[in-house]
């Protein structure tokens, strides 16, 4: 696994206060790991066999942090890196685990924890998004980073459309 040069969502919002400006990559690796340590989470509610309410909660924070993460990849970080060559294919492959995922999440979310295949259906979704996180880091943005591509401007708009995002569903900004 990929790692960040950063620990927390913390220090990423405290260099971006610091600065004035967020790296693109930090940002995302930063998004890739929240959502990852989501999924062990709701393993461990599964293992626990943790109450409906609980497993709802979780299942929906992790569907809301991924739709704003998908959403800002597809509407800026994918249109800045098909202007790099070798990124087309990469783009177009992370475009297509994108709806697969976006389907997955819209069943979720049309279902509670108490009906058959919701838990399946989560921990699936949490397969898929390890996977596109994986050729992410390992592939795609080690591309766009060595692009010559402005990483604080694109990091900039990514953390701009993010927090728009997050507000409009009613998201808890990180401390």
């Amino acid at each position: 696994m990929a790692t960040s040069p950063r620990d927390t969502d913390d220090d990423l919002l405290d260099d971006t206060d610091r600065e004035g400006t967020v790296d693109a990559m930090e940002l995302l690796q930063a998004d890739h790991d929240e959502v990852k340590q989501m999924f062990e989470e709701y393993e461990g509610l599964m293992a626990d066999e943790a109450g409906e309410d609980e497993r709802q909660e979780l299942a929906t924070r992790i569907c809301n942090a991924l739709t704003v993460h998908a959403t800002i990849e597809e509407e800026i970080l994918y249109p800045a890196a098909r202007g790099v060559p070798a990124c087309e294919r990469l783009v177009d492959e992370a475009t297509v685990e994108h709806a697969s995922a976006k389907a997955l999440i819209l069943e979720i979310e049309s279902m509670s924890p108490s009906m058959p295949l919701f838990d399946a259906k989560v921990a699936v979704l949490g397969e898929y998004v390890s996977h596109h996180i994986d050729e992410e880091e390992e592939e795609l943005l080690p591309q766009i980073a060595s692009a010559g591509i402005d990483l604080d401007e694109l990091g900039e708009e990514l953390q701009d459309r993010k927090l728009e995002l997050m507000e409009e569903l009613g998201m808890e900004r990180e401390p």
